[in-house]
């Protein structure tokens, strides 16, 4: 049975995509930081789970030899942990900007790097979850958009220097989609682009021929450019 890691799967658009891989027919770990989610979410999706903090190096070596040791090997990994901190690059502390990037860069480097002799052996998928933050300027979002831009570049760079390989890695950038760190804009949930979508999205990718590589995928709301 192929299996699937997905790390900050226990809400938000991780726990979507871990749903549709589950339905997909995948063995499941997710990890995350709090307990109780991560409990939530294995009694629903019958999968193995790890608390993890994925600012932590060892914690990103430890949560990817347990998925292995629980599994036997690993086919997708999908780093989709993430931290938002709204504010002006002149207001924003070193200790948000150092937070946002230790979490949406630093960690999905750190499990990707440790999760990619598993994956050479499958020929596996990476998925890192960014933002159309990412790709445009963003006020207000600057230190966030600087570390999913980054994540971007790394997706890309991963992507080709693992051609070779057979891994395969793609950058998700959405919009404001329908989860608890998009509450802070006031938008209704119904007029946001739904985790479902980018579940959809992974499904499709994952359908592809071994030889058709998509790098990065941007998902627009519609009527706004985030």
């Amino acid at each position: 049975m192929p299996s699937a890691l997905i790390i900050g799967g226990s809400s938000g658009i991780g726990l979507a995509i871990a749903r549709m891989l589950r339905d997909e027919g995948y063995a499941l770990t997710l990890a995350g930081r709090k307990l109780d989610r991560l409990e939530a979410a294995r009694d629903d999706l019958d999968a193995a789970i790890v608390v993890a903090d994925v600012s932590s190096e060892d914690d990103c070596a430890r949560l990817v030899d347990e998925h292995v040791a629980a599994h036997g090997g690993l086919d997708v990994l999908v780093n989709s942990a993430g931290v938002g901190i709204a504010g002006t690059l002149a207001d924003t502390s070193a200790k948000a900007w150092d937070l946002q990037q230790a979490v949406n860069l630093r960690g999905p480097f750190l499990v990707t790097r440790a999760a990619l002799p598993h994956l050479r052996m499958t020929k596996g998928y990476v998925v890192n979850l960014a933002s159309i933050a990412g790709t445009l300027p963003t006020p207000g979002l600057g230190a966030y958009g600087a570390s999913k831009a980054a994540l971007i570049a790394m997706t890309r760079t991963l992507d080709r220097e693992e051609a070779d390989s057979g891994v395969r890695a793609t950058a998700l950038c959405p919009g404001f989609v329908d989860t608890r760190m998009a509450a802070w804009t006031g938008i209704p949930g119904e007029e946001m682009i739904a985790p479902g979508d980018c579940a959809e999205i992974v499904r499709a990718l994952l359908r592809l021929s071994p030889y058709a590589r998509i790098p990065v995928v941007v998902i627009e709301r519609a009527g706004e450019q985030v």
